[in-house]
């Protein structure tokens, strides 16, 4: 079985890489040649593609990609792989996108009967090559059932969510929470300043309190030391936030204190933030 895999950044790096080490036979992409050769270094079975029509032979094509936009730019339309690709073969993006999008990708793909499947992921780039990211599988359950075992490759725990609507929605639900909580913790450690406390203090502190989170214990260490080093990018929140946000509206909902963060990561993108991780949001705090 031959594999495809297009976009090798942060978090697609580590789950081509886990192919790889698999011993599955891969075929990467991606237009940076440093994590091309990243990812070939993982083992043996890998092989670069000198373009993405060069996959359309695969048996199973992975997208990891940042924004919609690119995934169709990439994938549809008369130029895009989907419509080399061969009928019965397997499609599975686990980029994070809102509903619309991966409807659009899988009516596109059933069009051409090629199975498809909405993966968007759970954690970072750390669980990613541990073979350990949560994934929120969406899609027809036959094609979850018959491809299960190859996301079990990649990623570890594996969820049915239902339709590519339900997976991607949860997965803009969780970075919406995650992303106000690290707002809320950069104003945490503001205020904590303008009491006296050390951002380090406070990073230590919190974390015997009801103010502890998977985010203030991650990334308030990172913030009392100053490391913005992007582990997941300001710019990439912000698209997250900013998409969720999007998708709320369109049920007639107001998801007030998300807004509240969407300014905060705009304000900071806007600030030349966007490479640094999310924390960076910190930085337009006061």
């Amino acid at each position: 079985m031959l594999f495809g895999f297009i976009g090798l950044g942060n978090m697609g790096g580590g789950l081509a890489r886990n192919l790889i080490r698999a011993g599955k036979d891969v075929l990467v992409y991606d237009l940076s040649q440093e994590a091309i050769e990243k990812t070939l270094a993982a083992g043996t079975s890998g092989k670069a593609a000198a373009a993405v029509g060069d996959l359309a032979d695969a048996d199973v094509v992975f997208t990891s990609l940042p924004l919609p936009s690119h995934i169709e730019q990439v994938m549809l339309g008369p130029d895009g792989l989907l419509a080399a690709m061969k009928t019965g073969a397997a499609y599975i993006d686990v980029s994070t996108i809102d509903p619309q999008s991966a409807r659009k990708v899988s009516d596109a793909c059933e069009a051409l009967g090629i199975r498809f499947l909405a993966c968007p992921l759970g954690k970072n780039p750390a669980a990613a090559e541990k073979a350990e990211e949560p994934i929120f599988a969406g899609g027809k359950k036959e094609t979850y059932d018959e491809l299960k075992e190859i996301l079990q490759v990649v990623g570890d725990p594996v969820y049915y969510m239902g339709e590519v609507e339900a997976s991607q929605a949860f997965k803009l639900i969780s970075n919406m929470m995650g992303m106000t909580n690290v707002a809320v913790i950069a104003e945490g450690i503001r205020l904590g300043e303008k009491a006296g406390i050390a951002p380090s203090l406070m990073a230590e502190l919190i974390e015997e309190t009801g103010g502890k989170s998977f985010q203030s214990a991650l990334r308030a260490p990172w913030i009392a030391d100053g490391d913005f080093a992007p582990r997941f990018g300001l710019d990439l929140a912000l698209k997250d936030v900013r998409l969720g946000c999007e998708m709320a509206e369109q049920w007639d909902k107001d998801p007030r204190l998300m807004k509240v963060a969407l300014d905060y990561f705009k304000a900071a993108s806007a600030a030349g933030f966007g490479g640094d991780d999310c924390n960076a949001v910190y930085k337009v705090i006061e």
